[in-house]
């Protein structure tokens, strides 16, 4: 960690527990024909870019979502599309709270307004304060109009932050991501499954 000033770090499967098999089941209990192809981590329809660049409005989104289905109810698609979302650990958040003594902190997470306000709805406003208050700035990809592997919204942190490549540290679990990172010359790591953001930092707050 010579010479990082500064941590970002991913959301889904870095901090925040998430299960994409969950929504595919879902989306195919509501009759979406071959759902794991619609939706996946690794490949997914245009219409879910669109909702995550904001280029979209949830309504449409979901409507939109809806027409894939055997009439479902526009409540029962919501549910279905926030259904990959699990819990938030607390020895996650300790270590970025531990962190904070040390380094900038920020989040760069692909999401949604959607999922956004079923996390807070899920943790309730009290931890959902507490979560965002362990960033310097959260960089949600439906609020800055870019999402990764888009090396645009990596240079607007940068840019925004005052920042050099070789001073930001930057985890994620898609290697995809990671891969135009590095072309911008950040350094990363590739979260794999199983593994946990504790083991990068041994000298962690207990």
């Amino acid at each position: 960690m010579k010479n990082i000033k500064a941590i970002i770090f991913d959301l889904g499967a870095v901090i925040l527990n998430i299960n994409y098999q969950n929504t595919i089941d879902e989306f195919s209990k509501l009759g979406v024909k071959n759902a794991s192809s619609f939706y996946s981590k690794k490949v997914q329809a245009n219409l879910f870019n669109q909702i995550e660049t904001g280029d979209i409005t949830t309504e449409k989104f979901l409507t939109k979502l809806q027409k894939e289905t055997n009439n479902a109810s526009i409540n029962q698609v919501s549910e279905a599309w926030n259904s990959m979302l699990l819990d938030l650990p607390e020895n996650r958040l300790a270590v970025i709270q531990y962190l904070k003594k040390e380094y900038s902190i920020y989040l760069l997470s692909n999401t949604n307004a959607i999922h956004i306000d079923a996390l807070k709805k899920k943790i309730g406003n009290i931890k959902w304060e507490k979560f965002c208050n362990l960033f310097d700035k959260m960089y949600l990809s439906h609020k800055v109009g870019l999402r990764k592997p888009n090396a645009g919204i990596f240079e607007y942190i940068l840019r925004e932050q005052n920042l050099k490549p070789e001073e930001v540290f930057f985890i994620d679990d898609s290697p995809e991501h990671i891969e135009d990172a590095n072309k911008l010359g950040i350094k990363t790591h590739h979260l794999k499954s199983g593994e946990e953001i504790a083991t990068l930092f041994p000298d962690r707050a207990q």
